[in-house]
């Protein structure tokens, strides 16, 4: 009988020893939008509206470039953003993209211009706790590049770390399109990103800031942990 009881206490200790470290909730909603495409303006104003609703969720704009050749050229668009894009549809299984369209944490997707399930989702995604916290250090902005030092905390075996460089919001006046003759602001909008897989907890890295950037832009930096199945696990935003 004592022995029995002495494996159990064993295994009760072992459990709560292997138990992943927890951080505070973290929401990243990535929106893939065009200013070429109609549709896509109310949901820039819907991710602009959440994106300041509590320091727990992480607004970024996506600008991808097929709807480029329909008149309007898009000048925050480019392959790379549309390439993310496509990795999230073949994890979620889809036979085609679309826009507008938002993913949540990495997990799942849905038209971006609806309200109602995103108010569902960040609710939900509110109660769930992070496996990975990023805390960001040393930022230093030396003409166009951005280097910064970071230590991850958690487990980040098999994980990236993505650095997304974004303007805060920018207003264009569209002249050719579906869009045109609108005047649309993005807000958050991703201008430059870096991935590479975790290797050590800490380091550092070095961000190019790139020519569509201006010197009036309010910038800031966003940190992803994401797993290869492209769930994110622990985020961060500070600006510059």
């Amino acid at each position: 009988m004592q022995n029995t009881l002495l494996v159990l206490i064993m295994l009760l200790f072992n459990f709560q020893e292997s138990k992943p470290e927890t951080f505070e909730p973290v929401t990243v909603l990535e929106l893939f939008t065009s200013q070429g495409c109609s549709s896509c303006p109310k949901a820039d104003a819907l991710l602009g509206i959440v994106k300041n609703d509590n320091s727990t969720i992480i607004a970024l704009s996506y600008h991808v470039d097929y709807w480029n050749y329909i008149g309007w050229k898009d000048p925050f668009s480019n392959k790379y953003n549309t390439d993310r894009q496509r990795s999230y549809g073949e994890k979620f299984f889809s036979n085609r993209i679309y826009t507008p369209q938002l993913v949540v944490n990495g997990k799942e997707h849905f038209v971006g211009s609806n309200a109602a399930t995103l108010n569902n989702k960040l609710e939900t995604y509110g109660k769930q706790v992070s496996v990975n916290e990023i805390v960001l250090t040393n930022l230093k902005r030396n003409g166009n590049t951005l280097n910064l030092d970071y230590n991850i905390k958690g487990n980040t075996e098999n994980k990236n770390i993505r650095f997304a460089l974004v303007i805060n919001e920018r207003t264009t006046e569209i002249k050719r399109g579906e869009n045109r003759n609108r005047t649309i602001k993005n807000e958050n909008i991703v201008v430059n990103e870096i991935i590479s897989k975790v290797i050590n907890s800490t380091g550092n890295a070095t961000v190019e800031i790139p020519e569509v950037v201006n010197s009036k832009d309010e910038l800031s930096i966003v940190a992803i942990i994401q797993t290869s199945n492209l769930d994110i696990t622990g985020a961060v935003e500070k600006g510059l």
